[in-house]
C-alpha cells in the first residue's frame, strides 16, 4: 500500500506521470496502470488527466494531503524502530511575511541546515494571507490575534508596535502630545493598514483613523518614508530596531503603543503527525529570539 501511496504523491508533486515514474524508475504506461488500479480499488477518481495538463479532483486532493501525512508517518516509525534518532530529514516548506521573514527567518536558515544537513528548506516571503494546507505549506510564521480554526503552533514572542518618526519631521512638523494631534499630522500607512489600534490611557482599543500621504501596498515602503522624513507610521519593533537604535527614527506618543492583542505565532496545519522538521524550526526560532528579542531592547 505505501508503494502506491508514494506513486501517487510523486504524481502530484512532480506534476506528471511521466516525471513520477523517472523518480521510482517506472515506465509512465506503469505509473498509469497504477494510478487506474488505486482509483479502482478506491471507488473514486482521483486525478483529470488530458495531454497537456494533470490537476488533482476534489477526492484526489483530500486523499493527497492525508497521504503526506501517513508517509511522513511511516518514515518516522521505521527510523525509530531501527533504533535511529527522529532526526530531521527531507523536505520543509516555510511560509512568513515578507519584511519579517527576509529580516528574522531567513539569517537564521543557515545555521538550521548546518544543524541538519538532511533536510532541504523552501522559503516562500509573502503578505498574502497563505492557506497552508491547500499551498501544502508545512509551517507559516503568522502576525496574528491568535491561532485561526484548523491550525495548531506555538506563540513565539509579542508584536510591540510603536508610533515613530524622524527627527527631521518633528524638527518641522512639531511632535504630537495628544492622540488628537495625530489629526493634524501626515500619516503613512500601507493598504489596508489604516485605521489604526492604539492602547488608550485606561487600557481600552482607541481607534485612528484617516488617509496615508502616500497610497502603497508595501510595508516596506512605509518603514523607508517614515525614515525619509514623509511623515509618522504605526510600526512594528521588529521592523525598525535598527532605526530606533540609532536614532533615524524615534518613539512618539510612547503612552500608546499599538494594540497588544497581536503577536508573532509558528503556526502549521493540525494533524496527529507532525514531522520533526516543523518541531525542530520552531524550537530554532524560540532559542534564536529568546524570552525577548533583541529587536525589543531598543525601546526598553
Amino acid at each position: 500500500m505505501d508503494r502506491e501511496y508514494e506513486l501517487f504523491a510523486r504524481v502530484i508533486e512532480t506534476g506528471s506521470l511521466a516525471a513520477a515514474g523517472r523518480t521510482l524508475n517506472l515506465s509512465p504506461a506503469m505509473v498509469s496502470k497504477r494510478i487506474a488500479r488505486l482509483e479502482e480499488r478506491l471507488g473514486a477518481r482521483l486525478l483529470h488527466r488530458t495531454t497537456r495538463k494533470l490537476a488533482t479532483t476534489e477526492a484526489g486532493q483530500r486523499f493527497y494531503d492525508r497521504v503526506v501525512d501517513i508517509l511522513a508517518a511511516s518514515r518516522e516509525a521505521e527510523r525509530l524502530v531501527a533504533g535511529a534518532a527522529a532526526a530531521p530529514s527531507g523536505r520543509l516548506r516555510l511560509s512568513a511575511p515578507t519584511s519579517f521573514g527576509r529580516m528574522h527567518v531567513a539569517p537564521h536558515v543557515k545555521r538550521f541546515l548546518d544543524r541538519w544537513p538532511k533536510l532541504q528548506v523552501e522559503l516562500d516571503l509573502t503578505d498574502s494571507y497563505v492557506d497552508l494546507v491547500g499551498e501544502r505549506i508545512d509551517l507559516a510564521i503568522r502576525i496574528a490575534r491568535g491561532i485561526e480554526a484548523g491550525l495548531v503552533g506555538q506563540r513565539l514572542a509579542p508584536n510591540h508596535r510603536v508610533l515613530c518618526a524622524s527627527p527631521a519631521y518633528l524638527k518641522q512638523h512639531g511632535t504630537p502630545k495628544s492622540i488628537n494631534d495625530l489629526s493634524r499630522h501626515r500619516l503613512l500607512a500601507a493598504a489596508a493598514q489604516l485605521p489604526w489600534r492604539l492602547q488608550g490611557a485606561d487600557g481600552t482599543i482607541v481607534s485612528v483613523s484617516g488617509e496615508s500621504i502616500v497610497r502603497t501596498n508595501s510595508s516596506e515602503v512605509v518603514r523607508e518614508l517614515c525614515v525619509a522624513g514623509a511623515g509618522i507610521a504605526l510600526r512594528s519593533t521588529w521592523d525598525i530596531g535598527p532605526e530606533l537604535r540609532d536614532g533615524a527614527l524615534q518613539v512618539i506618543l510612547p503612552q500608546h503603543p499599538g494594540a497588544i492583542d497581536v503577536s508573532l505565532f509558528a503556526v502549521h496545519p493540525a494533524s496527529t503527525y507532525v514531522p520533526a522538521s516543523v518541531t525542530a524550526f520552531i524550537d530554532h526560532l524560540r532559542e534564536a529570539y529568546g524570552p525577548e528579542p533583541d529587536w525589543n531592547r531598543a525601546t526598553a
